[in-house]
């Protein structure tokens, strides 16, 4: 099985940068087989290094494609009524009242419709002189990343705009608009590790330095804001509109490869549904177009005839067999962002009701099950740090979530004659962190309602850290630091070998703050790999870089590690002779307390590092779990896989 994960998984490069396309565990479901020429890509920004090839898993086999970028806030409205095939028109279902918290700026006027605009009026179709264009801007950001391999430094700084000196490779700029009360909305991937970000106006030489406010990695999105007021005089702001319709004109703004000048292309709407987000590793609904998106429109905003914003764009489809599909990030997205900023002060990020679910299309599983024709998904299994822990349990049928009835495939009704995912349901934007939401299921044939809290999905295994910085510990040489997603990126297969990544992909946290730790590799290539950081002190260890099963770091002193502040406060405050760390597979290493901490000075001055241990593990210990026990569970990667780790349509995470 281990083998099988990992020929599922890969992480896509492009010419224009470095991206990645990394196997979620819990929330992407893509439906098309994998193929090597089916590519997903995130317009982002990139310097020169190029990253080991993942394999991803059979989703619709996408890849990302490298634009450093960012976005900001903005408001929606309701979603104005669509056409079904008869021409009758319908409302859709998910139209919510949006707050106003986010004023703009300009003197603007509603037209017959009722639609806010720029003091001069937009024609249908005719975007050449628009004023709405003079709110979409160019963004400059200078990058520095994380070293994984090396957590104690980071990268070779770089931007993403000019030309890189050393292969003369393009570097691509990305875009944002303005949406009002000194604010402007980009993607999170184009300001992603940005030490520096300034934008520029349409028809201005001026760049000024913009402030990072939120960034909510899941949905691509940042909110962007410029304190010089000089930046703002005249500024035109943009209206969010309503979630478009089928076949519905939309037009696309920014400033992508090609020019330095703002860009247009234009193009219909071809499909809405949920969609696989590459930055965020998840699942939320999308707009599928067939207008052009090209690296640098990243960020940009789309239009209706109308003149409204009705979406971000973020990311494009790439195959052989397939031609001119783009992704734009809709309004309702966008707004459940901006409400969180405005409710929380910061973004929390989109809840999920925590279990894996199956479809239950086959008659006798339902008859089996004692659920009614075409109703109802079944619960497979149940994360241990959802509240759905609480009140679900294996074999449990979720019939309805908050009156509304579930479909035999995990779908809902959506608009008028539409169905969409059972995810929609409970990461819509009129959901946020720590409401209950009421499940009507059936458990043994009978009929019955629950409660469960929705809170944002812990992951064992992050896609991305927080603060950008990894941690990291050392003793005696010995280099400990988290598994994240990005680490295991930036290594080759080869190097973490098949046994780690299928634990590290396959396994579910038992607790908010679980890390898994590991010893670091000190090279990103596996003919030089190292482990430890060699010295008198651990010599006899060298062994440990020829074998893969010693990257677990298990117990110290016979107490199981919850994380690698934990490990930190075990050697802290241990007074004995002997520091035993156990590895996976029954590896052991013992060094001498007293020695060891002779030889640390030395060890970090040869290969100058400033400090034994990150500086967030200079702050006091806090027991994640509520108590200072030793604890101990199931090993590490007897969790079930879902769909979103081998294409299996038939489970999918909810």
């Amino acid at each position: 099985m281990a083998a099988a994960a990992v020929a599922c998984w890969f992480c896509a490069i492009t010419s224009t940068g470095t991206s990645r396309y990394s196997l979620s565990s819990s929330q992407r479901l893509f439906a098309a087989p994998h193929t090597p020429n089916h590519r997903l890509f995130v317009t982002k920004a990139s310097n020169d290094k190029k990253k080991t090839p993942k394999r991803s898993p059979r989703k619709s086999a996408k890849e990302t494609e490298g634009i450093s970028q960012k976005k900001s806030t903005g408001r929606s409205k309701d979603e104005r009524p669509c056409a079904n095939a008869d021409g009758n028109s319908v409302r859709s279902n998910t139209g919510q009242p949006h707050s106003t918290a986010f004023k703009s700026f300009g003197a603007r006027i509603k037209d017959s419709k009722g639609f806010l605009m720029n003091d001069q009026q937009v024609e249908t179709g005719n975007f050449q002189d628009a004023t709405c264009l003079n709110a979409v801007v160019k963004v400059y950001c200078t990058h520095t990343e994380p070293d994984y391999s090396l957590p104690w430094q980071k990268q070779r700084q770089y931007t993403s705009t000019g030309r890189h000196v050393l292969n003369s490779l393009p570097l691509l700029t990305c875009s944002a608009f303005i949406i009002g009360d000194g604010k402007l909305l980009t993607n999170a991937h184009c300001i992603e590790y940005g030490t520096q970000v300034k934008v520029k106006r349409r028809g201005d030489d001026t760049k000024y330095v913009a402030k990072v406010l939120a960034r909510g990695v899941e949905c691509d999105i940042a909110l962007l804001s410029v304190e010089n007021e000089e930046f703002w005089k005249g500024a035109q702001s943009l209206q969010l509109g309503h979630l478009p319709c089928l076949q519905d004109a939309v037009t696309v703004v920014g400033y992508p490869l090609g020019g330095d000048t703002i860009s247009v292309t234009k193009g219909v709407v071809s499909r809405i549904e949920v969609t696989s987000y590459a930055h965020g590793s998840s699942e939320l609904l999308g707009i599928q177009i067939d207008a052009a998106i090209n690296p640098g429109n990243s960020g940009g905003p789309a239009f209706n005839d109308q003149g409204e914003c009705i979406g971000v764009a973020f990311q494009v489809y790439r195959s052989d067999d397939a031609e001119n599909i783009g992704y734009v990030i809709p309004t309702t997205v966008v707004s459940h962002f901006l409400d969180d900023y405005q409710k929380n002060g910061k973004y929390s990020g989109f809840p999920c009701l925590g279990v894996l679910l199956q479809k239950l299309e086959n008659p006798a599983l339902r008859a089996c099950l004692k659920v009614p024709p075409n109703e109802g998904v079944l619960v497979r299994r149940v994360e241990p740090t959802s509240d759905a822990i609480n009140v679900l349990k294996e074999g449990d049928v979720i019939v309805s979530f908050d009156g509304i009835n579930v479909g035999c495939e995990g779908t809902v009704p959506f608009r008028s004659t539409e169905r969409i995912a059972f995810r929609y349901l409970i990461s819509q934007r009129i959901r946020f962190a720590g409401d209950v939401a009421e499940l009507g299921i059936i458990r043994g044939g009978a009929l019955m309602k629950v409660q469960a809290v929705l809170n944002p999905r812990v992951h064992l295994v992050p896609y991305h850290i927080e603060g950008g910085q990894p941690s990291y510990f050392i003793v005696a040489g010995l280099v400990f630091t988290p598994l994240s997603d990005l680490l295991i990126e930036e290594a080759s297969e080869e190097s973490l070998g098949l046994k780690l990544l299928a634990r590290a992909r396959y396994s579910l946290a038992t607790f908010k703050g679980e890390q898994i730790v590991i010893l670091s590799q000190q090279s990103k290539n596996p003919s030089l790999l190292c482990k430890v950081l060699a010295d008198e002190v651990n010599i006899g260890y060298e062994s440990m870089e020829y074998m893969q099963a010693s990257y677990f770091v298990l117990k110290f002193n016979g107490t199981r590690i919850k994380n690698i502040h934990h490990l930190a406060h075990l050697v802290d405050s241990f007074k004995g002779e002997y520091l035993v760390f156990e590895f996976e597979d029954n590896y052991i290493s013992v060094l001498e307390r007293k020695a060891s901490a002779a030889a640390l000075s030395d060890i970090l001055t040869a290969n100058s590092i400033s400090s034994e241990r990150s500086p967030d593990l200079l702050e006091p210990y806090v027991d994640p779990t509520g108590n200072n026990q030793a604890y101990d569970h199931q090993d590490y990667g007897d969790s079930p896989v879902s769909n979103s780790e081998f294409g299996f349509d038939a489970l999918i995470w909810t």
